[in-house]
């Protein structure tokens, strides 16, 4: 734990200076492929970072913060878009943050209620809930010999929402705390989606959501316009943004489980890709279907493609003993002082 904790001190500064690289070159050199040549260093790096971390929690988080987003955001301010490209141009002291964590200032004008919206106990509240379910949930993991495996899975499903809603809030008061900034909520409430192009487009993980829509979608869009009418330019762009989504998916599980890749979680992004398109062409027919059978069909749908092609390979580097070693290790640093290997750590799974 000692060695992992090291190397996870010494990842981020680095990170903290390849980003104040990007802000000077943001300074010097002006936006097109230029500006890319010199910031495709970082990029590697970012990519290379995260296989130097071993453990699921701090491997799996620095792969979406900086291999993901940070290199996406790199992208768009290659070319002078996006969150880190203004006019005058944002200074360092938020460059760095909005670069680095899923994390993007609040518009007054955005469609989602923002925090600044919300009454402070509101917020409190609903964050006590929230960690109150995830106690909950992990507490029934001592009895996971008594669930059926398709229970447990569904129970998965609840896990990663509440442990990214609340890792992400987590993010965000930090953040907001230091740099002073509101932002826009990471999460639409996912379990009110009405079809799935709602549900990834408008309620689930929605900072994903903003940066892949410039980075894939508008580009892939503009390109096969040249080619294609509009409607099929655009199904094209949607069914590349899902394959882009999975391949990171299946870089970030690769960090956090260092399996070799079995494809599942590329194809179940593509799968939903496939069936976002057959239902935008359903709804450019004019089709609809009352909110009381949608609703439940789209959460049906996600389960089930879930359960099929998601959770068999997360399941395999199994997340619930691991995660369990490592929290335990955690606390162990943090009441007695003494860093212990995760895999030493007395776990109840075991």
């Amino acid at each position: 734990m000692e060695g992992e904790v090291g190397n996870f001190i010494m990842v981020w500064i680095v990170v903290f200076a390849c980003l104040l690289y990007c802000y000077i070159i943001g300074k010097f050199i002006p936006k097109g492929t230029t500006r890319l040549l010199a910031l495709s260093i970082v990029t590697c790096l970012f990519l290379w970072f995260p296989l130097k971390l071993t453990t699921m929690h701090l491997g799996g988080l620095t792969s979406f913060f900086i291999a993901w987003l940070a290199n996406f955001k790199l992208l768009l301010f290659a070319y002078g878009k996006g969150p880190l490209s203004s006019d005058p141009p944002i200074p360092l002291s938020r460059f760095v943050p909005m670069a680095c964590l899923p994390i993007k200032i609040a518009s007054t004008h955005s469609r989602f209620e923002s925090p600044i919206q919300e009454t402070k106990k509101t917020v409190k509240k609903g964050y006590l809930v929230k960690l109150s379910l995830f106690g909950m949930l992990l507490k029934v993991y001592d009895y996971n010999q008594y669930f059926h495996p398709k229970v447990m899975m569904s129970l998965y499903c609840f896990h990663i929402y509440f442990m990214l809603e609340i890792v992400l809030d987590m993010v965000a008061y930090v953040a907001r705390t230091v740099v002073q900034m509101e932002f826009e909520p990471p999460f639409n409430e996912p379990y009110l989606a009405t079809s799935l192009q709602d549900f990834w487009g408008k309620r689930w993980n929605l900072m994903v959501t903003s940066i892949l829509h410039p980075t894939i979608y508008d580009p892939v869009r503009s390109i096969s316009l040249r080619f294609v009418s509009r409607k099929w330019a655009s199904l094209v762009a949607v069914f590349t943004t899902f394959l882009v989504s999975g391949v990171m998916h299946e870089f970030i599980f690769y960090n956090i489980g260092r399996l070799k890749p079995s494809g599942e979680v590329t194809c179940f992004f593509l799968l939903h890709g496939v069936l976002v398109s057959i239902e935008v062409c359903i709804k450019r027919m004019g089709l609809h279907l009352p909110t009381i059978v949608s609703r439940p069909l789209t959460l049906g749908c996600v389960l089930v493609t879930c359960f099929w092609l998601f959770f068999p390979p997360f399941l395999r580097f199994k997340p619930e003993v691991r995660g369990c070693q490592e929290t335990v290790a955690f606390l162990e640093f943090v009441t007695t002082g003494r860093l212990i290997s995760p895999s030493n750590a007395s776990c109840p799974y075991i």
